[in-house]
């Protein structure tokens, strides 16, 4: 970090000696030049934020919408301010600061504006939230050049953390959290003497069963909590790795912080009944456990601070500094905006009219029939449909599904489930059975792609994910893959992208997850519950069209 003692200076004054003459004290003459935007300047620049904001009002109106909406992201409406405020406390410096455009802001600029027409054209949100950053990056870049952006770096990161994780990502990060969290806080339950059982992230006590639950992965700690160390090690005066030690150390310190959580709330529930971890006493103690995750954070940057050769105090080296004010008797000058900046700002111009007016795209599903009406009878197999749980139906948010236990002649089953979105956009998509199957406590023992001869349409191969997951001393083959307007994808980030390419080519975004689950019997080999469900895919492939469109 930067020291503030150099940075007030007065005028120059200097005695000097002409010939015999006394010594005679030089007009004073100014030391420092500060930069100043002109009205007309500042009007322009005025006009190319108004006309940013114009360009990504769709992304800018999402973002408010997930930090009012979801609990994980509600720190997200103070980031822009706090981003404000790191700029204005280097004020002092940019006002000393002769910038110099660049025109690799306005290719910036470019990118994240066709990132912006892409999302409108998919109604992808994920692309349009980071469109606007890039966008931003682009017009600081074209204006300042990259003096400013090294001055500006820590606001312009900050703005990162206000940004929701794509859905897929985040979906995965849940999952293992609640895992985690889930096994550390059984582990703790059992050093206080509480017998206690974990299937998944559900907790079994014996008298009652506690599951760990979405909310309670520690997300909701993890992210705010990794935002505040950002701030904090921006304010860390301090070597870089003992800064990057501290924002990394918020990941740790979330998960062993909410796995103590989770112990409390069993403990309490084991000796208090189930009343004790609901309703008053469950928040309060959300808020004791945030609170001591930033008692850790302060406790970890008091003993960094005695690491090393450079020894000091928390108080010598994190403080929040003011800038300082102008110097007096400087020289003010009008800092002349750059030929790029003007660029940028007529682009942004063009784009916001062009996005103003552009309809608002619409997509339809084709016709189909719904999966209320898939046979029920395969070949020699027969079938008892099933319905979900209405808890899963409001997470998973689908438009139909199938879900049924089919029993062949021989006494072999096979669970067919088939998750049907009329539109996948954002995290109204399939979830994958990566993270769902871990959770209902099932463990992976492998994981691969493989191509099953025959099962596909028409007689050819059918690419799947084959999955052999157990629990306890119960063992299940699992075949799933993605049914994709026409095409069968295997993997998660393909379905995205074939998404995106089909919203903007063809209109559509519908699509469906197939997923097979057969018991692997004891003493079973494996290849025989792969030919299982090899010939019970080829009957669902031969049926699926009907439902689920190419």
């Amino acid at each position: 970090m930067r020291e503030h003692g150099s940075r007030q200076q007065g005028l120059s004054r200097r005695p000097r000696k002409l010939g015999r003459f006394p010594m005679v004290r030089e007009a004073s003459f100014p030391s420092v030049v500060v930069w100043r935007l002109s009205p007309a300047a500042w009007g322009l620049v005025a006009a190319a934020v108004a006309s940013l904001a114009l360009s990504h009002y769709e992304s800018l109106q999402r973002l408010y919408s997930v930090w009012t909406e979801r609990e994980e992201y509600g720190f997200g409406l103070i980031v822009p301010f706090v981003a404000a405020f790191l700029v204005w406390q280097r004020k002092d410096l940019i006002e000393q600061c002769q910038f110099q455009g660049s025109w690799a802001g306005v290719a910036a600029l470019a990118a994240g504006l066709g990132l912006a027409v892409l999302g409108r054209l998919s109604t992808l949100g994920t692309f349009t939230t980071y469109a606007f950053l890039v966008s931003l990056f682009g017009l600081v870049l074209s204006g300042c050049g990259w003096k400013g952006v090294r001055l500006l770096a820590g606001p312009l990161l900050m703005l990162f953390f206000m940004v929701p994780l794509p859905n897929l990502l985040l979906v995965e990060i849940n999952v293992k959290l609640q895992l985690l969290s889930s096994q550390l806080g059984v582990a703790l339950i059992r050093l206080a003497g509480v017998s206690v059982y974990l299937e998944g992230n559900v907790i079994d006590l014996g008298t009652m069963k506690l599951q760990v639950v979405e909310a309670c992965s520690g997300l909701r700690y993890l992210l705010p909590l990794l935002t505040l160390g950002f701030i904090a090690a921006y304010f860390y005066r301090v070597a870089v790795w003992k800064r990057v030690t501290l924002v990394l150390s918020t990941i740790p310190i979330t998960i062993l912080m909410n796995s103590a959580r989770i112990a409390v709330v069993g403990i309490t529930a084991e000796y208090f009944g189930k009343a004790a971890a609901e309703g008053f006493l469950h928040d309060f103690e959300g808020w004791v456990v945030f609170m001591l995750c930033i008692a850790a954070l302060l406790a970890e940057m008091a003993l960094l601070a005695r690491v090393g050769g450079d020894r000091r105090s928390l108080r010598e080296i994190f403080g929040m500094e003011l800038p300082s004010p102008t110097p007096r008797g400087a020289a003010p000058r009008n800092r002349a905006l750059p030929t790029s900046f003007f660029a940028a700002t007529g682009l942004l111009l063009v784009i916001a009219a062009v996005l103003t007016v552009l309809p608002e795209p619409r997509f339809e599903a084709p016709p189909r029939s719904d999966l209320s009406g898939f046979p029920v009878e395969l070949g020699d197999w027969r079938g008892r449909p099933e319905r979900l749980d209405p808890g899963y139906l409001d997470v998973l948010k689908l438009d139909d599904y199938l879900l049924a236990d089919y029993t062949d002649d021989g006494g072999d089953v096979v669970s067919a489930y088939v998750a049907y979105y009329a539109s996948q956009r954002d995290s109204n998509s399939n979830h994958s059975p990566r993270g769902c199957l871990p959770a209902d406590g099932w463990e992976i023992q492998s994981f691969g792609e493989s191509v099953r001869a025959g099962a596909g349409p028409g007689g050819t191969a059918l690419p799947v994910n084959r999955v052999v997951i157990q629990k306890g001393e119960a063992r299940e083959l699992v075949y799933y893959w993605f049914a994709q307007r026409g095409r069968i994808l295997t993997g998660e980030y393909a379905v995205k992208l074939w998404i995106l390419r089909d919203l903007v080519a063809r209109g559509r975004s519908d699509g469906a997850l197939v997923r097979l689950v057969t018991p692997l019997r004891r003493g079973e080999p494996e290849d025989a519950a792969d030919a299982r469900l090899t010939r019970f895919a080829a009957l669902v492939e031969k049926q699926l069209p009907r439902f689920v469109p190419d």
